[in-house]
């Protein structure tokens, strides 16, 4: 079964963050993949750039709008997301688990529906 592990952190932990702990926590991630692709769980993985990079679009009533930034009440934003695959959402938990980014922010765990068998 697939799932998406969202990455959630405050942005305002990496900017307190010495360039050092940055490098050792991207070395860490990405050493984290390099491990989810050899066990077999890595489907995709991606980092995302900054929210103030962000566009929220909306259609109501045929009409488009476009609004800068992100459009969030909270302070966690999403900082990435790993596609994997795992016998079963504990299998999943345990994966979440291990990601870096786990001991910063939170990682949101969800199956990925398949619209072919519902």
């Amino acid at each position: 079964m697939k799932y998406l592990c969202q990455v959630w952190f405050e942005p305002s932990v990496l900017e307190r963050m010495t360039e050092e702990e940055k490098k050792t926590l991207d070395r860490d991630s990405l050493g984290y993949d390099e491990d989810l692709a050899a066990s077999g769980h890595m489907i995709h993985a991606e980092a995302l750039q900054s929210p103030e990079t962000a566009v929220t679009v909306r259609v109501r009533n045929s009409e488009m709008s476009v609004t800068d930034g992100p459009y969030a009440e909270t302070k966690e934003q999403l900082g990435g997301f790993i596609l994997i695959e795992a016998k079963d959402l504990n299998d999943a938990i345990r994966v979440a688990a291990g990601i870096p980014l786990a001991k910063l922010g939170s990682i949101e765990v969800r199956p990925i529906y398949d619209f072919k068998n519902g």
